[in-house]
């Protein structure tokens, strides 16, 4: 690899009084807008100085970003710091102890940094057994890149390392021969690898696959299911590699239909539903979830449990709305589709949806469909997806019994 050297620039930012008490109040991201003053022009991955307004004192630093409207991505709050290699090697020692009780829980699959709730915002590097997967959303990384990778390799003990680059980075110019699917170190004979997950095993595309080739956030809620599936029908929607599915199975379930719009994603969720011992039968659909949950509603099926895991609906503030009214229908298929006495997981990983509205949607929904609930659980982020600031809560999943 042959990227850039850390730059010498430095450049010294003051904010408007709102961003400011943001900034002290440990929020990650500076606006473009959010600036008065700057004393010279950056590149990416320059090194922003945040000076308090009123005692020009330190503030905050963090990393440039002329190619975001969040235009500094903020590492240090308050105490001044040296951001260099051994800066970065604390802030991964310190992600690691976090996941270490993962471990004990026969998984070796965990995401080891999530952007700015780790402290390094823009980057996430996930874990599958030996291999590493890092993914960038900014090139803000890439003058810092060759000493991070090589801690993430150090302290995660992987043997090989894959880049994942986000749709914004793909389409950049200058990535100094970086791609997508590279392979930064070691050996990798084989994209889909192999890993453990509560001591079930699971294959992903590391190369192709969404993401970095897994969903690994869900962990708790797929082996939630599990434990409640022996002897029950399930379906599964937006089965995507099958998680939900082969827990389900692999926990006694009798009968699991796994819904996906994606045949290639199906493929990969058969292939992991056989890696695993069960006696269930697991059949699978491929087409748009909405048209699938019609039909089986028509055939008049069933089911015990029901689980909906949609991909993010709201990705900007103009598609909050409609997200909405599509967790509503989801939520009204899911009660129609579910069993007297059954259980209607349903979940949701739009940011820009909060956990009380979508919550709510659910209950409305529900009742407006004459079926009473009850609540049996609500769940957020997993140890491995740590949240220190609100735009990074993302996940949410609730549990209904359904009468």
């Amino acid at each position: 690899m042959n990227l850039p050297q850390p730059s010498n620039n430095r450049i010294a930012i003051k904010l408007k009084p709102a961003a400011e008490r943001q900034v002290k109040k440990g929020h990650p991201w500076i606006f473009e807008g959010s600036i008065v003053k700057q004393n010279t022009k950056g590149k990416a991955g320059d090194l922003a100085i945040i000076f308090d307004s009123k005692k020009n004192k330190f503030l905050a630093c963090g990393l440039y970003d002329p190619a975001s409207p969040i235009r500094i991505k903020l590492l240090q709050v308050h105490q001044s710091a040296t951001i260099n290699s051994d800066w970065f090697l604390q802030k991964i020692q310190a992600a690691f102890e976090i996941r270490k009780p993962l471990f004990k829980k026969k998984t070796n699959s965990y995401r080891l940094i999530y952007g700015e709730s780790d402290g390094l915002p823009a980057l996430v590097a996930d874990v599958y057994d030996k291999v590493l997967v890092v993914k960038l959303y900014s090139s803000i990384w890439l003058p810092y890149f060759q000493d991070i990778l090589g801690h993430l390799l150090e302290v995660s003990g992987c043997e090989t390392a894959v880049l994942r680059l986000s749709r914004l980075l793909e389409n950049a110019t200058n990535l100094h021969g970086l791609y997508d699917g590279m392979v930064l170190f070691g050996d990798l004979e084989n994209p889909i690898v192999s890993f453990k997950e509560h001591g079930l095993k699971f294959e992903a595309n590391v190369i192709e696959g969404h993401k970095t080739g897994y969903f690994l956030d869900h962990r708790h809620n797929r082996r939630k299911v599990g434990l409640m599936a022996k002897g029950q029908t399930v379906l599964d929607v937006f089965s995507y590699a099958g998680g939900f599915s082969v827990h389900a199975l692999t926990h006694g379930a009798n009968v699991v239909t796994s819904l996906d719009i994606s045949e290639q994603a199906l493929e990969l969720a058969r292939r992991n539903v056989s890696l695993n011992p069960h006696k269930g039968k697991h059949k699978t659909m491929a087409m748009d979830a909405f048209e699938g949950m019609q039909i089986l509603y028509n055939r008049k099926e069933r089911f015990d449990i029901v689980v909906i895991d949609p991909p993010s609906f709201a990705k900007q503030e103009s598609e909050i709305e409609r997200a909405k009214h599509a967790y509503y229908r989801l939520a009204k298929w899911g009660t129609k589709l579910v069993n007297k006495g059954g259980t209607l997981v349903l979940a949701s990983c739009s940011s820009r949806v909060n956990a009380e509205d979508f919550f709510a949607i659910h209950e409305v929904a529900i009742q407006e469909h004459y079926r009473k609930f009850k609540v049996l659980d609500k769940t957020y982020h997993d140890i491995d997806h740590p949240v220190n600031f609100p735009e990074g809560a993302y996940l949410k999943c609730g549990f209904y019994r359904v009468f």
